[in-house]
């Protein structure tokens, strides 16, 4: 899961009331068909940090709940409501996201590139810039292994 530091970082969940946040905002319906149908309570998380001077995996994170519909599209202050949502009928979901663990090191971009072992994660494909990827029980364990050593 993908979040600028600069609007959440792995910092502000750390200092969140039981290190618990709901990830919402999602608006892209890929993103939210991953978070919806695919992950589960428990299912472990690498948060990652984009757009920012060296973007890479700062923590380790875990999905604290089912998804359910995300209450930011019904409300009309809000910067995600949409117009089209109903409470019959949402179109966007969210889960909760707890912290989990803290790395040794902040595990650059630079660096996953640079490992033959994750050459087909999707994150490091050409045009991936989804909030939401998935990522193999493999690919978890490497990037953790390089983020604890």
């Amino acid at each position: 899961m993908k979040s600028e530091p600069d609007v959440f970082s792995f910092d502000d969940l750390k200092k969140r009331p039981k290190k618990t946040e709901p990830w919402n905002g999602v608006r892209n319906y890929q993103a939210r068909n991953f978070m919806r149908d695919e992950m589960e309570k428990g299912d472990l998380i690498l948060f990652y940090h984009s757009s920012c001077p060296i973007p890479g995996v700062a923590g380790i994170a875990r999905v604290n709940s089912k998804a359910y519909p995300d209450s930011t599209q019904f409300d009309p202050e809000s910067e995600y409501f949409d117009p089209k949502a109903t409470l019959e009928k949402p179109r966007w979901f969210l889960v909760d996201v707890s912290f989990e663990m803290d790395l040794d090191h902040h595990v650059s971009l630079e660096e996953l590139k640079n490992h033959k072992k994750l050459s087909e994660m999707r994150l490091l494909q050409r045009g991936n810039r989804l909030s939401i990827l998935p990522v193999t029980r493999e690919e978890f364990e490497f990037i953790k292994k390089l983020g604890l050593s």
